[in-house]
């Protein structure tokens, strides 16, 4: 059976909030610090952290044990790397919020997480639903 528009428009809505708490509300000081080295114990528990609301999501809509254990591990490793770019690109250039280029890492790093739970979303719809 083919999913609903509506479902979609659910999953993608819990994303956006699993991503709000999981960037906003949950992340630590050891998470936040140092983070322009490239194996930063923080930010591999802080994607572990946006793993754990992705299976919750998952969990909500349905969506298969082996489909979510697929698709969470890779979410991990994007979400680590993504980080990790933005990271290395504002400590190499000492970027502050007081510079405009700052909040455009942040956009662009923001985007890349929203364009992961699109491309998510999409493989559910594929392959889980």
């Amino acid at each position: 059976m083919p999913v609903s528009l509506g479902a979609v428009f659910i999953l993608l809505g819990l994303f956006q909030v699993k991503h709000m708490f999981a960037d906003y509300f949950l992340q630590t000081p050891k998470m936040l610090c140092g983070r322009g080295e490239y194996w930063h114990l923080g930010r591999a528990q802080h994607a572990g952290v946006h793993v754990l609301g992705s299976i919750l999501v998952f969990m909500i809509v349905g969506a298969p044990p082996l489909f979510v254990t697929i698709i969470v591990a890779l979410e991990w490793i994007v979400h680590f790397h993504i980080d990790f770019g933005k990271a290395s690109y504002s400590e190499k250039r000492k970027l502050n919020p007081t510079q405009a280029i700052f909040w455009r890492a942040a956009g662009f790093d923001q985007c890349l997480h929203q364009l992961t739970y699109i491309a998510m979303a999409w493989f559910w719809v594929v392959y889980a639903h």
